[in-house]
């Protein structure tokens, strides 16, 4: 059986140390991670785009890592899914578990938008800037705004699809601030010029609560809180943006 670990046992590094300027917050900072599977994922990330000259880039953290997952459950079973979809428009994963806005930030500072001239890339970031880092919805805001600009300086001519932080199930300060961080996403990029803004968060939903069965993380050894979305509700989220995606590749509709 596949192992995945707790994604909290992730290390994030530490951060008190950094000097802070008012008009900077850390999460809109570029980061690195001292970890080594992080360094050689990345380096392993700077051949591939490098290779694959991708038609489009998915940029996040671990939900979107999570497409990579082939286990032996139903409920790790994420590859097939993403041939699917993704299998035959020359995608690239570009998610990192455990990631902050800072740390993508880093990235894309860092080799893993170089050379290279996607026609989309779809950004879904900022659910671990509520984890242990706790940052606010203002500071979590800038550093997704501050990976958006970075994409747009160094892609020019591609488009960005950028995904709302989906919903989960860890506090009620987490999932007011989801809420708050995705009303102020939705009114700063409503003009569809700089990106694309979507809130798929309403697949999480049920009867007005999130619903605890569209994750994964309650099925690990040990159990964890509802993060991650399952195979099935990753499945939903990639047929809700489909129409979208397609639209702005110019191809057609996967279903």
């Amino acid at each position: 059986m596949l192992s995945i670990p707790r994604r909290s046992a992730f290390a994030l590094p530490l951060l008190a140390a950094l000097p802070a300027r008012a008009d900077t917050p850390v999460a809109a900072k570029p980061l690195s991670r001292d970890i080594v599977w992080w360094q050689k994922r990345h380096k392993d990330k700077l051949d591939e785009i490098k290779d694959k000259k991708p038609n489009i880039i998915f940029l996040g953290d671990s939900i979107t890592q999570d497409w990579e997952v082939d286990g032996d459950k139903p409920w790790l079973k994420f590859a097939p899914l993403w041939n699917r979809f993704y299998g035959d428009r020359n995608a690239v994963n570009l998610g990192f578990n455990g990631d902050a806005t800072c740390h993508l930030l880093w990235r894309i500072e860092n080799g893993e938008v170089a050379g290279i001239a996607p026609k989309v890339s779809v950004m879904l970031i900022g659910a671990n800037n509520l984890g242990r880092l706790h940052w606010s919805a203002g500071d979590t805001i800038a550093g997704i705004g501050a990976c958006i600009n970075a994409v747009r300086r160094r892609l020019p001519t591609t488009k960005i699809l950028l995904l709302g932080v989906l919903p989960s199930i860890r506090s009620e300060w987490v999932t007011e601030t989801t809420l708050t961080i995705n009303r102020g996403l939705a009114t700063r990029y409503r003009d569809g010029e700089t990106a694309t803004y979507m809130d798929v968060g309403r697949i999480f939903m049920k009867v007005g609560n999130v619903d605890p069965d569209k994750f994964l993380d309650p099925l690990l050894t040990p159990p964890a809180k509802p993060l991650h979305p399952s195979p099935e509700a990753q499945t939903m989220v990639a047929a809700a943006i489909e129409p979208t995606l397609a639209r702005l590749l110019g191809d057609r509709v996967h279903k």
